[in-house]
């Protein structure tokens, strides 16, 4: 069963992935500690850059883009040690390297479809060998408890 800390912090991963102007796919960070929010960020470019992330083509959005675990991580401009991540998206290998690097020590992500799984998975399955050879905890939040209905506080 969720705690009611757990639904507020998915609810506000969810929230903050809606910032993000990627039309394809939008990801939300947020990072706790003690029940209070650290920071928190979304993909996209960075400041400055032309967000024309509708215009360009795949490989190059990728290049330019930040993912909402980075900016989350730049954002807080503060020791991480110790901090949670909760993330609407399993975070990729280099975002894994990052959250280690910081010394957060758990990352909340609810469980990905199958349709996620089947472009990602790879990638998932390195990024969840990272954290627990660094002894980085991984909260797979089940999707029946995150239903619209039972984020009701």
């Amino acid at each position: 069963m969720l705690t009611k800390w757990a639904k507020r912090f998915y609810q506000m991963s969810k929230l903050v992935a809606s910032w993000s102007k990627d039309p394809s796919t939008q990801v939300g960070a947020v990072i706790t500690k003690h029940n209070r929010i650290v920071s928190v960020g979304f993909n996209g470019y960075p400041h400055g850059i032309a967000d024309s992330a509708e215009t360009d083509d795949r490989d190059m959005k990728y290049l330019k883009t930040l993912h909402a675990e980075e900016n989350a991580i730049l954002f807080a401009k503060r020791d991480l040690d110790a901090c949670e991540i909760w993330v609407t998206h399993f975070p990729c290998p280099n975002c894994a390297a990052k959250i280690i690097q910081t010394g957060i020590s758990v990352v909340h992500c609810p469980e990905q479809d199958p349709d996620f799984l089947s472009r990602w998975g790879d990638k998932i399955k390195v990024s969840e060998d990272m954290f627990n050879q660094a002894g980085v905890d991984i909260d797979w939040l089940a999707k029946k408890e995150l239903s619209d209905q039972s984020l009701s506080l």
